[in-house]
């Protein structure tokens, strides 16, 4: 099968792979028609983790049954569907309890929680940029979607990590109806907090970016942009909460936060939040942020440290909650607004392009070019 491969820092092919197969009977076999290339994908792209060259790449993925292992029960050939970037088992004690980007027995190192597809340090798993995936404990990590799945496949591919993600970081900031929303970062995750917030009726939401074509995104839902190269964002959202500061604040950037003169500062969205949150706010980190990082410019940096300015956090009786997204905690829903009409998040997506164009559409986004917003890659189309 064909396959976007990681080759080293800054490099992907399109080359011919073993294809996926059934390995267990609990396994169902996913001929991928859809499947993003996401921000955290960008991470492996850069060389910044431990991902081996000659992996598969891609993590939110959908596509159709064209396989299923002899105890797989609900999910039927045939079937389209779309696949949580969690692996997870379904069974473990922390299944149970919903936290199912903790699984504890989809990674087979015993000091790691979680797995996921084509992901550094979360398992031996190949991505689904490619033809065919092979999909763990099919029932319980298949959402099975509606009728209308091979017409809307931009819209519920998204459920797989990008919306569930936004939608995380709007759940663990405790948003409600009537709510001031700071969002650090108008990349793909904070476009999707920032409707996810909307969604859940907050009066206000504001983004924080320097990227003009991410920000004009954002107002186009009717977020507040606000240009951090222009002057300090602490300062507009202070203007714009007559000086209160935000309700609650989602940081959507994570370890390679770039300042407007595009120095790289990890610290920088936690601490501008600390600064924009109100006292007693809640601010949500769904940002990726690294135990190590071999490439961070100081040796702080490098074992993932960084100075946070916890004083004030204290000060202001403000509570930080992080973490990956658990999606089945949320895809379902999700999936219901979709298909109801009541949710289009494929509004995001810049581009759409073959698998055989993945380099390119790398190379464009990891550059953050003008225009690169979210991109889809098509493997196949279902018939």
């Amino acid at each position: 099968m064909k396959a976007v491969v990681y080759v080293g820092p800054r490099q992907v092919r399109v080359t011919t792979v073993p294809d996926a197969r059934i390995e267990r009977h609990t396994d169902v076999l996913v001929r991928v028609t859809t499947s993003n290339i996401c921000g955290s994908d960008l991470h492996m792209y850069e060389g910044r983790t431990s991902f081996a060259p000659g992996r598969v790449l891609g993590h939110e993925n959908l596509g159709e049954v064209v396989e299923i292992g002899s105890a797989v029960d609900r999910v039927k050939v045939g079937d389209m569907v779309c696949l949580p970037f969690n692996i997870s088992c379904g069974f473990c004690a922390n299944c149970e309890k919903g936290l199912t980007a903790f699984c504890l027995t989809t990674n087979p190192d015993p000091c790691l929680a979680g797995a996921a597809y084509g992901y550094a340090d979360m398992g031996p798993y190949n991505g689904g940029q490619a033809e065919l995936l092979r999909v763990p404990y099919g029932d319980f990590n298949c959402l099975v979607l509606p009728e209308d799945a091979r017409d809307k496949q931009t819209d519920y591919v998204m459920l797989a990590d990008v919306w569930p993600t936004g939608w995380h970081a709007t759940m663990l900031a405790c948003v409600q109806p009537g709510d001031t929303v700071a969002i650090y970062g108008a990349g793909p995750v904070g476009l999707m907090a920032a409707y996810s917030a909307l969604l859940r009726n907050a009066s206000c939401v504001m983004v924080i970016d320097h990227h003009q074509d991410r920000l004009t995104k954002a107002e186009e839902i009717g977020a507040i942009p606000i240009d951090d190269s222009r002057s300090s964002p602490v300062e507009q959202i202070l203007e714009l909460t007559q000086g209160i500061g935000a309700d609650r604040g989602c940081e959507c950037v994570g370890f390679q936060a770039h300042d407007s003169e595009g120095s790289e500062r990890p610290n920088m969205t936690l601490n501008a939040l600390v600064k924009s949150v109100k006292f007693t706010g809640n601010i949500a980190v769904v940002g990726l942020f690294l135990p190590r990082d071999p490439t961070g410019r100081n040796d702080l940096y490098k074992r993932g440290e960084m100075a946070i300015d916890y004083g004030t956090f204290w000060y202001k009786g403000q509570t930080m909650s992080t973490g990956q997204c658990n999606v089945k905690n949320y895809n379902r829903q999700l999936c219901a607004l979709i298909h109801e009409g009541g949710a289009r998040p494929s509004w995001i997506v810049s581009h759409e392009l073959d698998l055989d164009d993945a380099p390119e559409a790398y190379a464009h986004f990891d550059a953050r070019e003008k225009g690169w917003t979210k991109v889809v890659l098509h493997p196949g189309k279902a018939g």
